[in-house]
């Protein structure tokens, strides 16, 4: 019984580390992609875009592709310690490049700045920070449940007041956004 409550922490400390891989490179990637796209749209660095036949191909493009591969990769190879590891951090840029141009999966043709893309980012970085950071749900104490409870109340609140503020700093900036991406290189 013992050897197998080692084997479980040890399973549960991988797992734990594999998520927070995900959850750093998904944040990281994102960052970079949101201010390496402000810097190209504000002319700041030169244009860095695919095209191809006319066509700008989108970073999700990118994304798509590397979570394809990695996809394969896990179900063929089926990786083991460091090499599941870097899968992890894959899967995560993958999920970045994807997430970030999500309003454009609904909107096509739409702003690069679409809400859409922002609120799914953020909920997957809090599904990844959950996954990462929470207990698991066999260690779950009745003190849990409540603190989950209000946090969760706190979270529609932020969710509430943030809403608000983009929408009051959406009038202001969104105009300043909008000519920048109509004059920036497509």
């Amino acid at each position: 019984m013992l050897l197998n409550n080692k084997i479980d922490s040890k399973q549960s400390s991988f797992f734990a580390h594999l998520a927070r891989t995900v959850l750093l490179a998904f944040l990281l990637t994102f960052i970079c992609a949101r201010v390496i796209v402000f810097l190209i749209m504000s002319r700041q660095i030169p244009d860095l875009y695919l095209h191809l036949g006319g066509t700008h191909v989108h970073h999700l493009n990118y994304g798509i592709f590397l979570l394809s591969a990695v996809g394969g990769y896990l179900l063929l190879v089926r990786p083991a310690g460091r090499k599941l590891a870097k899968a992890a951090a894959f899967y995560g840029i993958g999920m970045a490049l994807t997430f970030d141009e999500f309003g454009m999966w609904i909107h096509l043709g739409g702003s690069y700045w679409q809400r859409a893309s922002w609120d799914a980012v953020i909920v997957l970085a809090a599904v990844f920070g959950l996954i990462a950071f929470a207990p698991s749900l066999k260690k779950f104490r009745p003190h849990y449940w409540l603190t989950g409870v209000a946090l969760l109340l706190v979270v529609i609140i932020f969710f509430f007041m943030l809403y608000k503020s983009f929408s009051y700093a959406g009038k202001h900036i969104q105009p300043k956004l909008q000519k920048i991406e109509s004059t920036a290189p497509h």
